[in-house]
């Protein structure tokens, strides 16, 4: 049985070889049973990406459904990897029946949490 976490990191173009890094570790760490759990890949790459619209992205987004990932140990991963720009660097995380997306982003040298944890638990209008 699958467990999926959705990932996307949102980083400048100088952060690239930070997020093939941090990917690299995906893929053979960050799962419960121990080992690789998956890998992000980019879509924004010029001419080949999926995004509506005339134009191109003016950004740099890698993704990737995770299986079997440890948050934790992702988000402890993804602290302690070096960032060129870490101001500008930005991770959001879906992990499996939840609904949305909770951002992270570098605040004081620390990679902290932006978004609330989630909607309140009796909010009526979350799901129609």
């Amino acid at each position: 049985m699958s467990v999926v976490t959705n990932v996307m990191v949102s980083a400048d173009h100088g952060d690239r070889e930070s997020v093939e890094d941090f990917s690299e570790w995906l893929e053979t760490n960050g799962a419960t049973h121990g080992g690789g759990c998956g890998s992000l890949a980019e879509i924004t790459v010029l001419g080949d990406n999926h995004w509506g619209g005339p134009k191109e992205p003016e950004c740099v987004v890698w993704a990737g459904a995770l299986n079997h990932a440890v948050t934790r140990a992702l988000l402890d991963r993804f602290a302690a990897t070096p960032w060129r720009g870490p101001g500008v660097v930005q991770l959001m995380i879906m992990e499996q029946d939840r609904f949305y997306f909770r951002l992270w982003m570098f605040q004081d040298g620390e990679l902290r949490q932006i978004t609330p944890e989630g909607p309140p638990v009796n909010d009526d209008d979350l799901l129609p």
